[in-house]
């Protein structure tokens, strides 16, 4: 059994930071990929960014030189560092795990970006 329980959603004005974070425990295997998505209401998920067990990275265009992620792999931790926020990245967010063909989701964070 995996579980991912996410943090650091909150309220937060446009230009300001935010930093999520994700803790995997259970039967995590070292080949894995992390990572964060987001949905918007009335929108679909979508991924914000990823970072694979060798360190690679993949982030959305439009949070590239906005949005930074980052992974304890000992610790099966991944962080989130958003920085410029944008009223349009209101959104709940979500960390998720690819591992084995599966995909493990937490629960969400909301992070609302407003005056």
């Amino acid at each position: 059994q995996v579980q991912l329980v996410d943090s650091g959603g909150g309220l937060v004005q446009p230009g300001g930071s935010l930093r999520l974070s994700c803790a995997a425990s259970g039967r995590v295997f070292s080949f894995n990929v992390m990572g964060w998505y987001r949905q918007a209401p009335g929108k679909e998920r979508e991924l914000v960014a990823n970072i694979l067990s060798t360190g690679s990275t993949n982030y959305a265009d439009s949070v590239k030189g906005r949005f930074t992620i980052s992974r304890d792999h000992a610790k099966n931790l991944v962080d989130l560092q958003m920085n410029s926020l944008k009223p349009e990245d209101t959104a709940v967010y979500y960390c998720n795990l690819q591992m084995n063909g599966n995909n493990y989701w937490g629960q969400g964070t909301q992070v609302t970006v407003a005056s």
